[in-house]
């Protein structure tokens, strides 16, 4: 009998060890851990948001909001969003869907008839599911290049694509792409008669009580309480700079937000698209958003891995984290970084939104995660301070090409032959003009790119950017010519992991 009653107890503790585990997570303790975390990755300032069974029940904010102030960061302190933003556009579409406007397989060249790719038989295959799951092969990151900063509008950035080189067969990989949510936001508008962010503004801002998130800078002149974007200096610390205008990429990554508003999104997706008595996402588009169209490996070998399935959806990464459904994203933005994190049969979520561009926002998610679901202890935050810290070390490209420069030299050219213009064929007209006893590279879309060239060494020049930028710190640009000294074209160097100006390949034409 006692030992029935003992086993009994045993299945008991078993099966209430998870609850009593989410019971006993001692808040002080997660306060201190993040307070360390955010000293220890040197980010200036950090907001955090925990959601449980549909609150927000922990919310705080971690350093300041401008790197030599004293305005403290929390739950309601607004920071760029960014890549978290495609959420938004893949619940758009999905709206648009339900009302019966559109259908995920249609082609997208039925509503955008100029869009095109490299292969003008693939242009046509393209359907509006594959520009939400990044399988149309682009590179990552290809054509960035294109939008980023630039004063140009969507349609404009959409009719250069044609002329990107594919990195792998259509749907045959992974290629994280920004240009196909422009597009996707492109036609939204076609469809819905509104532009991006007044459609989302008007049906989920709105009616979720998002009321500080906001996709124009306009917007965010009229409000207080918002963090400064920072570049990272080569000597690791952190610069404020001024904030970059996302708005006509705002399908890509425009939104503005805070903890406080995101945790209400968080609610919402976790109780599958119903807010109140509201039911604003069918279950069909519920399962469509958080099915994996584009499938990753995972390690099934080894016996710590923490997942067992990943890939991403449509806006979405869905994977498992130690057996427990997790569907997330991340977004970087020019000196912001951030990461939300769904965990819905558990209904917890956790939010990080930082303005620096080396922040825990791996680590964090994790921690908590496992606090939550009574996993032994880990600290991810100083793992992966490790790991980066490592990479960074390692990453040679900007220190080997300094090592590689050949000084005292002089170029072949005269500044008079190199100045003149030049065409991109992806992106349009680049000029170099003489400037006093200076030689000045301007782009035609681009004025935050301007910028001086100081010689380097034989034909290449440094460029030496009139702005600050979050993406990239060194670059050159080699002038190549032909047999009888004639400027044919540029070659860029400009090495980073985001913003590719190999791509542009400008010939002279002036």
């Amino acid at each position: 009998m006692f030992s029935i009653l003992a086993t009994m107890k045993k299945i008991l503790l078993l099966f209430l060890l998870p609850f009593l585990a989410e019971a006993q997570v001692d808040f002080k303790k997660l306060d201190q851990y993040l307070s360390k975390s955010q000293k220890e990755w040197g980010v200036p300032g950090m907001s955090i948001g925990v959601v449980k069974d549909g609150k927000l029940v922990f919310a705080k904010g971690y350093g300041v909001a401008e790197a030599g102030t004293s305005r403290k960061v929390d739950e309601n302190t607004l920071y760029a969003i960014a890549s978290n933003s495609k959420a938004f556009t893949s619940m758009a579409i999905a709206l648009l869907v339900q009302e019966g406007k559109l259908n995920w397989d249609d082609p997208v060249q039925k509503y955008l008839p100029y869009f095109k790719l490299k292969d003008p038989v693939l242009s046509q295959l393209v359907t509006v599911k594959d520009l939400l799951c990044h399988r149309v092969g682009l590179g990552t990151f290809s054509g960035d290049i294109i939008w980023h900063r630039a004063n140009r509008s969507a349609e404009d950035i959409i009719r250069h694509l044609q002329y990107l080189e594919p990195e792998f067969g259509f749907r045959d990989g992974f290629g994280y792409s920004n240009v196909m949510y422009i597009t996707a936001g492109e036609l939204i508008r076609v469809v819905s008669g509104d532009d991006w962010g007044t459609f989302v503004t008007k049906r989920m801002l709105q009616p979720l009580g998002m009321d500080r998130t906001v996709y124009q800078l306009k917007s965010l002149k009229k409000l207080e309480n918002v963090a400064t974007p920072h570049e990272r200096k080569p000597d690791g610390t952190n610069n404020p700079i001024a904030w970059v205008d996302w708005e006509h990429v705002a399908a890509t990554g425009g939104l503005i937000s805070s903890v406080t508003d995101l945790s209400k999104w968080a609610i919402f997706n976790m109780n599958h698209g119903i807010w109140g008595k509201d039911t604003l996402l069918t279950r069909a588009s519920r399962n469509m958003l958080w099915t994996p169209w584009n499938a990753f490996g995972v390690d099934h070998v080894n016996p710590k891995s923490i997942r067992n399935f990943s890939g991403y959806a449509l806006g979405w990464q869905t994977s498992d984290y130690r057996g427990h459904l997790r569907v997330s994203h991340t977004g970087g933005y020019d000196g912001m970084i951030s990461a939300f994190a769904l965990y819905p049969d558990d209904q917890m979520a956790v939010i990080v939104l930082t303005n620096g561009l080396k922040a825990p926002i791996g680590s964090i998610p994790n921690y908590i995660a496992d606090r939550f679901f009574g996993f032994p202890e880990k600290d991810w935050s100083k793992d992966d301070l490790d790991n980066y810290n490592r990479r960074e070390k390692e990453d040679s490209r900007i220190p080997d090409r300094i090592k590689a420069r050949v000084k005292n030299t002089q170029p072949a050219l005269t500044s008079e032959q190199m100045a003149g213009t030049y065409h991109s064929a992806i992106y349009g007209k680049i000029e170099v003009k003489v400037q006093g006893d200076s030689l000045r590279l301007l782009f035609e879309h681009t004025p935050d790119y301007t910028s001086t060239l100081r010689h380097w060494h034989f034909d290449t020049w440094e460029i030496v950017w009139d702005q600050p930028q979050a993406w990239f710190l060194h670059g050159t640009v080699k002038f190549n010519y032909d047999n009888n000294m004639r400027v044919t074209g540029l070659d860029f160097d400009v090495p980073n992991d985001d913003i590719f100006f190999e791509e542009l390949k400008p010939k002279k034409v002036d």
